[in-house]
């Protein structure tokens, strides 16, 4: 362009509808993100004739908050809101008369004097919702926006205009919140639509009017109650707009400027702080030490008593968690103005006078340049006092979740005030945890955004009931006594009376943990207990029985606790005196030998925390490596050798004579039909299918999936997969049982288990979806067989193969139980205890393949299909469930799915433009980087500039399985990456420099690694085992070899080794599989 300017990038639109097809019509903001990302910093959309220019950097933002240049811009989805609210104080132009004396008359009624005298009737509306989460007790999942809507619409309400919703005495919304919600989505499409299509949205367009109609219906009564039945009232926003007078002009506010006012401050007062508190929720419920620390101070600041005004002030952490909070989600997560006359912004972007540029908050927020390189971290210290000023001061216009100059929200200290008493109110009086503990955030947008699909569970702290909570919020709280401690609430796990009670608490992120907590507590009866709670971990968290025994069962994660365990281990953690001596326990982990370092870190954690912290070890610490696929075996060797036996001789209780040794389940046939699907998970469908590999070579196929709405990925996360059975190996089953093929049945049990009860289902969906048929034989499971065998010689077999023989012939082996009855037919054992004693279906995590920047709706899997010869040599072969599973889908054919993130190292860095990436991969294990490649080829296809690449990527000969060749050769042209390739079978060839390994090629190309590495590269790693070990060798030797001759230091392989475990998920990141 001429002068100097560039022209600002974007996507070409579609003629006359422009790049209304490029915008997610249910949350924009996403693909907003995504094109940042995609095209950098700025660039111009069109919608329908109608440019906008996103602006998405520090720097950019800080330049357009100047109120001499840029003002506030009504031509967007704004302009849609003022058919409802005309000039009211959020919707008016600058030069409408209305909105100075509205803004001059309500200034004083929102100061600080006036602010705190709201308090008290916050503090009322905090008590309804506190006795409502009391009440439904610690078993009801709790719909956290819902019911924070409630709470700032009705504290708006009353503090506004003493006006009383009454939102928690009815089951339904007030019907103005549903119009409300309907309205600010459709104002939002209507902006983006060509005029001529209106004629497509008539049904719309009435219910858009109707929604208008309500809504001031609604505020018109609350202004006519009011002037009828005049009050005493001389603090709230409503006498100021009847009484007040603008000082500039001796005006006062009409009806329907009042009527328009009312409404813009039930609209952004209670959407915005309600948004608030839902995300501060959900991000300190991700980070156990947030939650700790904030709750830690409300005890320290507040105690027990009432929260007080005083007390706001001191809550310096909790601000702290509400700033980061706003900065990782603004409610208000852009706004809009535009030049007052024509500008060049950027120093190069010519825009021209009255454009719409819209400042993505969203985005700007996590600029690195302002926040460093972990500005995608939940850090609530980087904006504590002293630090958010330095920021403020250093980085003008950084943080502007309340808007900008003269326009920002008039109603911050009304909505900060309320966010601070409700946060510290909750906190002081319940512990929360996710309702479901793998709950990822995804987002619902109307004008502003909130989580969707987000619910928690709560229960009372240290012994509090609904009745002495009330008392406490009042400030009269009884003493504890007798007769009010530990009342029940409906809905709460009852003892068992048949046993003695125990608590059993279980970390998992996978199922496995839970499922074999299910199995202990369905145990229990046999040895003369009962398990009164089987919960997550974090159910446990500052409230530990002390009155019971207590199992825990817990995974490790890379050394990390599972999503449910963390506030507890966070919180054991903490503590430094005896404050567990009451309590006795024993400790069950699993972990992966592959993670050396940590190897089953946390189940170890917690048992010598508890041992620390004065508690009474029951039994000796089970432990179990998932990479000898024998939790199960180990686990009931475990319960069978040492807790059982620790708990009996502790308690004094005797194995019950008449309990069966394995709990059978009754089943009953029946012939209708049903269908029963799974919760965690939800119907994605195949849009397309490849095959990668060769003809005559071992399978490797490529899928295309259509995610389920609203779930959202980011290049190097999983995807989680529900599968089923092969479905030969159901016929065997059924074969084995003698049960017809089209054959339903109804389970029912007495005790816990993972099998859906007091249902009819078919026999081929419990055998295909609800048991895992291939896992190997447990000890256990083989006595079982040996319990229900006449024969002595086939008894005496079985219990050798449960004995000595174990490992080499069933583990060593994979011998299920279902190939032992298949070869020795004489065993009569019911069709219902062969169900009980198999271990419930799991679900299978694969790397994603893909960028959510080639398409955000859209995932790609590559995967190996696994398949050989059983090991015990029987006719029938070894079949991988997952793989198999989905190498048998089709275009259409549906499944379940849901996406997990990856550990947080293993995303592309935030600073592309300046941080190399060094990728290193072989076979499927390409995966992820083919996700980070592709969107880094988005992004310079876009006109972004980025550091450089390495992708070293090793395979067995490149005519048989080298995996997407044509798009590598494809983006390596582009820039995006540059290839270095090994052959195992053909290290002769070209392009593979002699190396045989892909480890071997990363060595012989140290000196480009070295390079990238000194300029703050980031390594990553995904492959197999032997990949990863071989790569972490080739990486010490390397590390040496930089020392030595940059620093001429020798370092010994010890020393190499400690400082590069030290960069572990900070500049090397693996993702290593089996």
């Amino acid at each position: 362009m001429a002068n100097g300017t560039e022209e600002i990038p974007g996507p070409t639109g579609l003629p006359f509808l422009g790049n209304i097809g490029t915008v997610d019509s249910e949350v924009p903001l996403t693909s907003f993100l995504n094109l940042a990302d995609q095209y950098g910093p700025i660039y111009r959309l069109n919608f329908a004739g109608n440019p906008v220019v996103f602006c998405s950097s520090w720097e950019l933002i800080n330049e357009l908050c100047d109120e001499k240049r840029f003002a506030k811009s009504i031509k967007s989805a704004l302009k849609e809101v003022r058919n409802a609210v005309h000039d009211g104080l959020f919707t008016a132009k600058m030069d409408e008369p209305n909105w100075g004396i509205a803004h001059r008359v309500l200034m004083p009624a929102f100061g600080p004097l006036s602010i705190a005298g709201m308090l008290d009737e916050m503090h009322d509306i905090a008590s309804q919702l506190a006795m409502k989460w009391a009440r439904h007790g610690s078993s009801v999942p709790i719909m956290v926006t819902e019911d924070f809507t409630r709470l700032t619409l009705d504290t708006l309400a009353l503090c506004a205009m003493g006006y009383r919703f009454n939102s928690f005495y009815h089951d339904e919304m007030h019907p103005f919140i549903e119009a409300m919600g309907s309205f600010l989505t459709e104002s939002g499409s209507r902006f983006r639509r060509p005029p001529i299509t209106s004629m497509f949205y008539r049904d719309s367009t009435h219910k858009y009017f109707e929604d208008i109609d309500l809504m001031r219906k609604t505020a018109d009564e609350v202004l006519k109650a009011r002037k009828e039945n005049p009050t005493d009232r001389n603090k709230d926003l409503l006498t100021a707009m009847l009484n007040g007078t603008d000082p500039k002009t001796g005006q006062k506010m009409t009806d329907s400027s009042i009527i328009d006012n009312l409404i813009t401050f039930l609209i952004a007062g209670h959407e915005t702080t309600s948004g608030l508190l839902s995300f501060a929720f959900y991000q300190l419920l991700k980070h156990p030490e947030a939650y700790r620390k904030a709750q830690d101070e409300v005890d320290e600041v507040v105690g027990t008593g009432p929260v007080k005004i005083e007390h706001l002030g001191q809550l310096k952490y909790i601000a702290a968690v509400l700033r980061e909070t706003l900065r990782h989600s603004p409610t208000i997560s852009q706004f809009s103005v535009a030049p007052i006359q024509d500008e060049i912004i950027g120093g190069r972007y010519k825009v021209p006078k009255d454009q719409p540029i819209v400042l993505l908050l969203a985005k700007s927020q996590m600029d690195t340049t302002v926040y460093g390189k972990d500005a995608d971290q939940f850090v609530p210290e980087r904006m504590l006092d002293e630090n958010f000023d330095k920021l403020n001061k250093e980085f003008p216009n950084c943080w502007k979740p309340f808007g900008n100059g003269a326009r920002a929200c008039i109603g911050r200290p009304f909505a900060w005030q309320e966010a601070l008493l409700v946060t510290a109110m909750l906190l002081q009086n319940f512990n929360f945890l996710m309702d479901d503990p793998s709950y990822q955030l995804h987002i619902k947008q109307t004008l502003t955004i909130k989580p969707k699909g987000f619910y928690m569970r709560c229960s009372l702290r240290e012994g509090l009931t609904a009745t002495t909570l009330e008392h406490r919020l009042s400030g009269s709280e009884p003493r504890m006594d007798a007769h009010n401690a530990g009342v029940p609430v409906a809905g709460a796990a009852a003892k068992n009376g048949n046993g003695r009670p125990f608590s059993i608490y279980f970390g998992s992120n996978s199922g496995t943990c839970q499922g074999l907590a299910n199995r202990l507590a369905q145990d229990a009866p046999s040895h003369g207990f009962a398990a009164r709670v089987v919960d997550p971990l974090d159910a446990a968290y500052r409230d530990v029985p002390s009155n019971e025994p207590v199992a825990i069962i817990t995974a490790s994660y890379e050394g990390q606790p599972p999503d449910n365990a963390g506030l507890f281990v966070n919180w054991i953690t903490s503590l430094k005196a005896h404050e567990m001596e009451k309590v006795s326990y024993a400790v069950f982990g699993c972990g992966h030998h592959d993670w050396f370092e940590t190897f089953h870190r946390i189940p170890k954690l917690i048992d010598s925390m508890l041992d620390e912290l004065g508690g009474n070890r029951i039994a000796q610490i089970g432990l179990s490596d998932a990479a000898k696929g024998e939790i199960f075996t180990d686990f009931e060797t475990w319960e069978d050798e040492v807790f059982w036996p620790a708990m009996s001789e502790k308690y004094g209780i005797k194995q019950s004579a008449e309990a069966e040794a394995v709990p059978a389940l009754s089943v009953e046939f029946s012939t209708p039909r049903t269908s029963s699907l799974r919760q965690d998970v939800r119907e994605a469908c195949i849009v397309d299918v490849k095959t990668l590999s060769a003809p005559g070579q071992p399978l490797k196929k490529h899928l295309e999936i259509k995610l389920p709405t609203d779930m959202a990925y980011r290049a190097g996360d999983y995807l989680v997969v529900l599968p089923l059975n092969p479905k030969q190996n159901v016929i065997r089953a059924m074969r084995r049982f003698q049960i017809p093929w089209d054959a339903h049945m109804r389970i029912r049990s007495d005790g816990r288990t993972n099998l859906p009860i007091n249902e009819s289902l078919s026999v081929d969906d419990v055998l295909g979806a609800y048991v895992e048929l291939g896992q190997p034989a447990t000890k256990r499971s083989i006595l079982s067989l040996a319990e229900a065998t006449k024969g002595t010689q086939v008894k005496e077999t079985l219990q050798n193969l449960a004995g000595n023989d174990y490992a080499a012939e069933i583990s060593a082996k994979r011998v299920s139980l279902l190939e032992l009855l298949e070869r020795f037919p004489e065993i009569e054992l019911p069709f219902g205890t062969f169900l009980s004693l198999l271990p419930p279906m799991r679900v299978r995590q694969y790397s994603i393949s893909s960028s959510p920047l080639w398409n955000p709706l859209h995932v790609t899997l590559t995967f190996s299909i696994l398949e050989s010869p059983s090991l015990s040599g029987t006719e029938h072969r070894y079949i991988g469930v997952a793989s198999n599973f989905l190498a048998n889908l089709g275009v259409g054919d549906r499944l379940h799915v849901s996406v997990r993130p990856s550990h947080t190292a293993f995303h592309l860095p935030l600073d592309a433009a300046h941080t190399p990436i060094v990728c290193i991969a072989a076979g499927t294990g390409i995966a992820p980087f083919r996700g980070f490649i592709q969107e880094r080829a988005a992004m310079i296809g876009a006109g972004r500039s980025l550091a450089p690449c390495l992708l070293f990527f090793g395979c067995r000969d490149p005519d048989a399985d080298e995996l997407y060749r044509d798009d590598m050769d494809r983006w390596q042209a582009m820039g995006a990456v540059d290839m270095r390739f090994a052959y195992s079978r053909r290290a002769d060839h070209p392009d593979a420099a002699g190396c045989k390994y892909v480890q071997h090629r990363l060595y012989h190309d140290r000196n480009d690694v070295g390079r990238l590495w000194e300029k703050g590269a980031r390594l990553y790693v995904c492959g197999s085992r032997d990949v990863g070990e071989g790569v972490h060798q080739a990486a010490i030797k390397m590390m040496a070899g930089f020392a030595k001759e940059h620093d001429g230091q020798e370092m010994s392989e010890v020393e190499v080794e400690k400082w590069f475990q030290g960069l572990r998920n900070v500049r090397y990141a693996t993702d290593v599989f089996d």
